[in-house]
């Protein structure tokens, strides 16, 4: 399988770490979105949004979206899973990447961040303090949800890793203050070790 995958998108980071985690072996296929190569017609064959990650099967059936590919990939390799099976669990885990996948990352995206300076003229200093807005509400919510580790909810990553990682490295960059996001940092630097 093919992964086509930009190295700071976190959706595509989510799903390298979920591919790593298991064990997959794939090949990664670079698509560099500052160089607008994800709006080229050999990758808009691909992805119809012109958004990275896309899962190319042997059989070349395409797969984007980082849950629906997570989600594949995890129903089937049983080996290292990274969503629970119990309903409870689960949706405690759903929770906790809902909180990333639909209240943080959409809003801080590369095309987000472009959109707000390029077509409504946001000053740098504005779309950072957007930027940080939203990290900020996110990470307060998460905080608030961990309380273990080295791992959130179980003694290996799960999909909450997989998406909390992708979002630290991201607020990282971006010089978020992660000193007072204690248990967040702690669950970043164990699974970075």
């Amino acid at each position: 399988m093919k992964l086509y995958s930009y190295y700071r998108s976190s959706s595509a980071y989510r799903v390298r770490l979920a591919l790593n985690i298991k064990g997959i072996d794939y090949e990664l296929v670079p698509v560099n979105l500052l160089e607008n190569e994800h709006q080229q017609p050999e990758f808009s064959a691909k992805s119809q949004q012109g958004l990275v990650p896309v899962l190319e099967l042997d059989d070349g059936t395409l797969l984007s979206q980082t849950a629906a590919i997570i989600d594949y990939i995890d129903t089937l390799y049983s080996c290292h899973p990274l969503i629970p099976q119990n309903p409870l669990e689960r949706a405690k885990e759903m929770e906790f990447v809902n909180i990333i996948a639909c209240d943080i990352q959409p809003l801080n995206n590369l095309r987000v961040l472009n959109y707000l300076k390029q077509q409504i003229a946001v000053s740098s200093d504005d779309n950072l303090a957007w930027y940080r807005h939203w990290i900020d509400k996110g990470f307060a919510a998460l905080e608030s949800k961990v309380t273990q580790h080295p791992f959130i909810f179980s003694k290996q990553p799960t999909i909450a890793e997989c998406y909390l990682i992708p979002q630290i490295y991201n607020a990282l960059r971006f010089n978020i203050d992660m000193t007072i996001y204690p248990r967040l940092s702690a669950i970043y630097n164990s699974c970075n070790k």
